[in-house]
């Protein structure tokens, strides 16, 4: 004891104010940098869970209740200004990290598990959807960005895609806004509308789960459309539309290679793979090899959506509606041709599988 008193008493006493002064420094700088815009995202994404329990809200994710309520608190009350930092760390840091945690909910042995046939007509399905958007966005004059965005969304898996594709294509918070409303909004009609058309079509519970899981935009909503027909088509339709999710990673290399060949700085573009891609890749592989209790998974799965939602609250905290009014309806037009072309080509070939 009496030897550590010595070297206390060794430490010059300036240098011990002065690393007490750092610290307080740092502290300071948390608490009025990034904290503030936490607190009021994690507010509102709190508002976004409750208000799923009031009747007729329980239909849509947390993560959509959240852009709204988001939007609601900025173009009302106004985002004070010294929340700007945090609700920026919540828009890029948590939703990637995220999208990472997304992995955890995928395998490949359920990749496996819908044959063959079913991931051809997710991949080919997904392709098409992709290109068809790209190529009708263009032809009608949507904005490149946001065409790109609601072509993730429609085709992949919903806001989630929205937000991975954000990352790369760098669109304004308004048009990711914009892109998260029509997508929910389709989605939710396909929701409760194909259920309806199942025994009209002559789907049996396999090939309805497929259409569900190959068509639908968010898993939430896939989940409710194929439990909605049974329990088969339930979990073929959530293993089909995460084997969609897995295929979020290419899919955002492919708009990392494209933005980097239009760019005319060629040193200065991005890589074409961001770290988040590679390390979604690396948690699905894990969570193929290792079996993780079913209590682990059940927390992770819940802290990726309370983060996707604070992510996406984030995003409706900096959503102006006069900007989204600006848009026009051609975005929205362009939205309802790809939910009417992936409805579409996905039962054509579900017929065909």
């Amino acid at each position: 004891m009496s030897s550590l008193t010595r070297i206390a008493n060794g430490i010059p006493k300036g240098l011990i104010s002065a690393d007490l002064a750092q610290g307080r420094k740092r502290l300071d700088s948390l608490a009025n940098g990034i904290l503030p815009g936490i607190v009021l995202v994690a507010m509102i994404t709190a508002v976004a869970f409750s208000a799923r329990n009031v009747s007729g809200f329980a239909l849509f994710s947390p993560m959509i209740l959240a852009v709204v309520a988001g939007m609601i608190y900025s173009n009302v009350l106004g985002t004070p200004a010294h929340a700007k930092a945090g609700i920026g760390f919540s828009q890029k840091r948590l939703l990637r990290f995220a999208i990472v945690l997304l992995g955890f909910q995928l395998t490949l042995g359920q990749v496996v598990s819908i044959g063959t046939g079913g991931v051809g007509v997710v991949a080919l399905t997904l392709g098409a959807t992709f290109v068809f958007t790209i190529t009708l966005g263009r032809l009608i004059g949507v904005d490149a960005k946001l065409t790109q965005l609601i072509a993730a969304g429609t085709s992949i898996c919903g806001a989630s895609a929205i937000v991975a594709t954000n990352i790369v294509t760098d669109a304004r918070d308004e048009d990711v806004t914009y892109a998260v409303a029509s997508i929910t909004l389709f989605g939710t009609i396909a929701m409760l509308g194909f259920p309806l058309l199942a025994p009209l079509l002559g789907l049996d519970q396999h090939a309805f789960g497929l259409w569900a899981g190959a068509s639908i935009h968010e898993v939430a909503q896939v989940i409710g459309a194929g439990f909605q027909n049974g329990t088969q088509s339930g979990e073929i339709a959530t293993v089909a539309k995460l084997t969609r999710v897995a295929m979020l990673a290419p899919m955002v290399i492919a708009l990392g290679l494209m933005a980097r060949r239009k760019s005319d700085d060629q040193s200065a573009a991005r890589p074409p793979m961001p770290w988040f891609v590679a390390a979604f890749v690396a948690v699905v592989a894990l969570n193929s090899l290792v079996t993780i209790p079913a209590e682990v998974k059940q927390a992770v799965v819940l802290a990726t959506t309370i983060m996707l939602t604070m992510g996406l609250a984030a995003m409706g905290l900096q959503a102006d509606i006069s900007q989204l009014r600006s848009r026009g309806l051609r975005p929205l037009a362009l939205a309802f041709c790809a939910f009417l072309f992936i409805g579409g080509f996905s039962l054509m070939l579900v017929k065909f599988v």
